[in-house]
């Protein structure tokens, strides 16, 4: 199996899509090897596409008091970038390969868009796990401020 499907298929959001789908999806895909500390996108930058990780890791960082403090690291069949799918706005944070030869499949949101209402299958799916995805990260994120 290519490593673009055997990707697709190990990230949440595509969890549920058939294999038509996924190749469909595949059509989308644009694929960029990226060197150790290289700038994949930087804080405040449009939010215009989603990156898959297909091999290495990505660090997450953000500006805190002038400097770029790492967040978390994320790894295969992770996702950067779902928020602007939602909401089109601003990269909430940076994103810096982590590793020498960090494999990233990217997809333009208007693109990804298009399949979906082409689609609207395909795009229920797609909605519901960001949203659930994000209904987690908020849950997450409001024990963490209730415990400190």
């Amino acid at each position: 199996m290519p490593l673009l499907m055997k990707t697709l298929k190990q990230v949440e959001l595509f969890q549920d899509l058939t294999q038509a789908q996924l190749e469909r999806l595949s059509d989308l895909c644009q694929s960029r090897v990226w060197s150790r500390r290289e700038s994949i996108f930087q804080q405040g930058d449009p939010a215009d596409i989603l990156y898959i990780i297909a091999s290495g890791q990505v660090e997450i960082a953000v500006h805190k008091q002038g400097l770029l403090q790492p967040e978390v690291y994320l790894g295969v069949g992770q996702i950067i970038g779902e928020m602007g799918l939602v909401d089109a706005g601003t990269r909430s944070a940076s994103a810096i390969a982590a590793e020498d030869g960090t494999t990233i499949y990217s997809i333009q949101a208007q693109a990804l868009n298009d399949l979906c209402e082409e689609d609207t299958a395909l795009g229920y799916r797609l909605m519901r796990h960001i949203a659930q995805d994000l209904s987690f990260k908020l849950r997450h994120h409001d024990t963490t401020i209730a415990e400190q």
